[in-house]
């Protein structure tokens, strides 16, 4: 009785023990793992999503393009610029950052699930197929890695792929620098499949041909160029592989001007004008005009070699090389022009010198003993002249009215006072040879004329030239 009394009781124990057990394993869980248990509905949404991961990838090939053998991909795309510069002219090429984007649709990653947009980790490209996308005109690309790769992947339910990433795009730009510094340029940014053909992947703008490339409006790091705006559009190469369709932006760009006319222009004008400062300098200033000369052409060869050192190595000249030699021409014009008349300014002396002398020498030497008797006779007429009588402190002036003979003396007297003076120059008889040296060249004369004038007609037709050409410029860049 006793054995069958105990026995339900060790059962009773046992169920209690069971019973305690089941209740105090949930908060067991909670302590071990710190956190509280997600709700059902996101432990559904995660499940459901990584089995549908799961389900996609399984049996994937991402070898093989969506729709190989039955259609052509399409490859929607478009471009957000960032930044645009800095441009070398030196390397004709320039710098672009750009948010590259890239829109194609998988039937193969279809899925039905709660959400239409999945985003994804960028780790997940790695395991689809993606374009093989490149740039046809690109040196160098560098695609962002801090912190992580800057890339975004979104899928949507129906099979659409959105895949997009931060790249740096050194790209080379062809520039023709005949119109240096007025110039303009058409900078190309070109971007096709490297390895399919326009038979199974073709590229197109996701936007249309007007807004699938944007610029943003603090974008510009320029300091030479304005960034006058872009033409987009596509074309289709053929190589011996096949032909393929290439994605083409042209991103305008005009030359500011202003740089060069501190640095280059205005030097040349002043340097011009500073060497026809000459020409209204005494042609016996030997050592101050050819002062003149060597400097400004030292200074105009100095000019055009700091000119060349921010250019490529072209072999034709540009409007600059046009507009300086034609400086170098003015200022090494004038340096011949004052060698031409000191030339012959020496010549004239050697001539005049000699003629003049021989003219004056030989009636000097033969004349001094006239010359001396005309100077007794002066003398002596200007004492009778002066001839007065003092009587009783009274002055009494000889009256020689009535003599004839003396009257002619009193007329002579006048006549004594030119021939003074004439004896007076004939003491200095190399004053008129002296005043011929002086005389301004007719050759510096008409310089002085016609060097400006021919200066301004130059001036104005450059620029005129060039400003005009602008618009041909850039119709020809709109073309291409």
């Amino acid at each position: 009785m006793a054995a069958v009394l105990w026995k339900p009781k060790s059962v009773d124990v046992c169920v209690l023990i069971v019973l305690l057990l089941l209740n105090l394993l949930p908060e067991a869980r909670a302590v071990v793992g710190h956190r509280e248990p997600l709700p059902d509905d996101s432990k559904d949404n995660i499940t459901i999503f990584t089995r549908i991961l799961d389900r996609l990838l399984d049996g994937y090939d991402n070898r093989l393009r969506p729709g190989l053998g039955e259609s052509v991909t399409e490859v929607r795309t478009n471009i957000y610029v960032t930044s645009f510069g800095p441009v070398s002219d030196t390397d004709m090429e320039y710098t672009i950052d750009v948010f590259f984007r890239q829109s194609w649709r998988d039937e193969r990653l279809k899925f039905d699930g709660p959400m239409q947009v999945l985003p994804l980790n960028n780790l997940l490209a790695s395991k689809i197929w993606t374009p093989d996308t490149f740039f046809h005109n690109g040196k160098k690309s560098v695609a962002h890695n801090m912190t992580t790769p800057n890339k975004l992947l979104r899928l949507v339910d129906n099979g659409t792929l959105l895949y997009t990433m931060r790249l740096t795009i050194h790209a080379e730009c062809p520039m023709h620098l005949e119109d240096f510094p007025m110039d303009a340029h058409a900078c190309p940014l070109k971007f096709g499949s490297y390895a399919y053909t326009n038979n199974e992947v073709i590229y197109l703008w996701t936007q249309g041909d007007e807004r699938s490339v944007a610029v943003a409006e603090d974008g510009s790091r320029l300091n030479q160029y304005d960034l006058l705006g872009h033409v987009i559009g596509k074309e289709t190469i053929s190589s011996s592989t096949g032909e393929y369709v290439v994605m083409t932006t042209y991103f305008h760009l005009k030359r500011k001007i202003g740089y060069f006319v501190i640095q280059t222009y205005l030097p040349c004008i002043m340097t011009v004008i500073l060497s026809q400062v000459s020409f209204w300098l005494n042609r016996e200033s030997v050592p101050a005009r050819t002062v003149f000369g060597v400097t400004t052409v030292l200074t105009m060869t100095t000019l055009s070699i700091s000119a060349r050192n921010s250019l490529p190595k072209v072999a034709y000249a540009t409007a600059m090389d046009w507009f300086m030699a034609v400086c170098y021409a003015f200022v090494f014009s004038a340096l011949i022009e004052f060698a031409t008349v000191n030339y012959f300014t020496k010549r004239s002396w050697a001539w005049d010198g000699k003629k003049e002398g021989m003219e004056i020498r030989e009636p000097f030497q033969a004349n001094m003993a006239r010359i001396k008797d005309m100077r007794r006779e002066s003398a002596t007429l200007s004492k009778k002249a002066n001839n007065t009588f003092n009587i009783v402190g009274t002055t009494y002036a000889i009256n020689v009215a009535k003599d004839q003979g003396l009257t002619t003396i009193s007329k002579s007297a006048p006549v004594a006072s030119a021939k003074q003076s004439y004896l007076h120059k004939m003491d200095d008889p190399y004053t008129e040879a002296k005043k011929s040296y002086n005389r301004v060249s007719k050759v510096d004369q008409i310089s002085r004329i016609i060097f400006p004038i021919l200066f301004f007609i130059f001036n104005l037709g450059y620029w005129a030239t060039y400003v005009n050409r602008k618009p041909a410029i850039m119709e020809e860049n709109n073309l291409n």
